[in-house]
């Protein structure tokens, strides 16, 4: 099997010649013998095209270094895919400000302003710039405030969505790409489509938001009392995303090219959600999208990292493919219990922790996590990989040491 075939046969949940790895990187720190040399520089540190949309590099990233990304991980026989994620744009009638202002007796840091002028009215966001020292390999604080970001959260001053009022100014931020992005986007997926076909690797397509970008337009606190105490206005909003979302998701269909649909999921676990605020106001939606690629001939992927079996029902009934991601520090019962769950109808993608396991973790602790996640999550529905991405201080010496504990116990029958 190549790659691709694995990770699709894992879907299926049929039994693959072996479970794969995924490694997904976030400003992973590659050690010298896997970097290259592009645009007259070394490779450090490791990203995806996945995230142009929603964070800033401290170093360029292209296409093509996730292609030299893909090779230098099939060299380890880790099943590395390609991640796409498509653009959007706003209205041509909307007009941007920005500014930044200094601190006062109430404020202690800089303040970075934008103010979007829309046909509905005016839109302001106000973030805090922390200008705080970051490593090698980190993402960085953009230099405007940019509206889709998670460093945006904690430094909020005033999000970009505090009321009703706001959201009929936020439908013209969320608009259709323009043509010259739609070509760019098009001409990409060619590439990517090729390139795939020639190795044998999954294209993973991110083209919705969902909670996620809730919290990221009005704060996390914002959301959850609004989900509670304003429904008839959380409702309204949930559903100004989600047809943002389907947009992006029948556009990037449209266009073809990816395996699998993937939906973000990070702020829609049980750290923030009961399954009865799930069920009501986000199964539905992610049902709607689960469909809609399923009669593509697409699959479709989930991301929650924590409270996994408390919203297994909800999961189960939205049509979810494939979840990612099982860390084994955050279930409260064992990964057995998770599988036994979700057997046959939902694959599984994770199984060991990036931020406490691989991050701090001996050698035989990792290779303990490594077996131990391939015979409860395996042989079938099931990829191993670091819960949730490899980041620049995760060292290479126990990344080194996950790969080899995979190879150990890979072929598990």
């Amino acid at each position: 099997m190549n790659s691709r075939e694995r990770w699709l046969a894992a879907i299926r949940h049929e039994k693959p010649d072996h479970v794969p790895l995924y490694s997904q990187c976030f400003g992973f720190t590659a050690p010298p013998h896997l970097r290259w040399q592009q645009g007259g520089r070394e490779v450090e540190h490791w990203y995806s095209m996945r995230h142009e949309h929603l964070h800033t590099w401290p170093e360029p990233w292209s296409v093509e270094h996730d292609f030299e990304r893909v090779r230098r991980w099939a060299s380890l026989e880790v099943d590395d895919v390609l991640e796409v994620s498509p653009p959007w744009s706003i209205h041509p009638e909307v007009r941007i400000r920005d500014w930044q202002e200094p601190p006062h007796a109430l404020e202690r840091y800089w303040q970075i302003c934008r103010e979007y002028e829309t046909p509905a009215g005016p839109l302001r966001h106000v973030v805090r710039r922390t200008d705080e020292e970051v490593g090698p390999g980190w993402v960085v604080q953009p230099d405007h405030v940019a509206l889709f970001e998670d460093l945006n959260i904690p430094r909020g001053i005033r999000h970009a969505v505090v009321s009703p009022a706001d959201l009929a100014k936020l439908r013209y931020l969320l608009h259709d790409p323009t043509p010259s992005q739609l070509a760019d986007y098009r001409e990409r997926i060619t590439q990517v489509r090729r390139f795939a076909a020639e190795q044998g690797v999954l294209v993973l397509g991110w083209s919705a938001f969902g909670l996620d970008a809730v919290a990221w337009l009005c704060g996390v606190e914002r959301t959850v009392m609004a989900a509670m105490t304003e429904p008839d206005f959380f409702q309204e909003l949930i559903d100004v995303v989600y047809a943002f979302d389907r947009r992006r998701t029948e556009m990037m269909l449209e266009v073809g090219g990816v395996d699998v649909v993937v939906q973000r999921g990070w702020y829609s676990s049980t750290d923030f959600w009961s399954p009865a605020l799930f069920q009501q106001f986000l199964t539905p939606k992610i049902r709607l999208l689960a469909d809609l690629s399923h009669q593509a001939g697409t699959r479709f992927a989930y991301v929650v990292t924590t409270g996994t079996l408390p919203m297994a029902d909800q999961i189960l009934s939205a049509n979810v493919d494939l979840l990612f991601y099982i860390d084994p520090t955050k279930e409260r019962s064992d990964l057995a219990a998770v599988k036994d769950k979700f057997r046959g109808r939902v694959a599984l993608v994770g199984g060991i922790s990036g931020a406490v396991t691989l991050y701090g973790g001996s050698r035989e602790e990792i290779r303990q996590a490594v077996h131990t996640a391939v015979r409860q999550l395996g042989p079938r529905g099931f990829i191993l990989a670091p819960v949730s991405s490899l980041t620049p201080d995760i060292p290479w010496p126990n990344v080194e040491a996950m790969i080899e504990a995979w190879r150990e116990v890979r072929d598990i029958n």
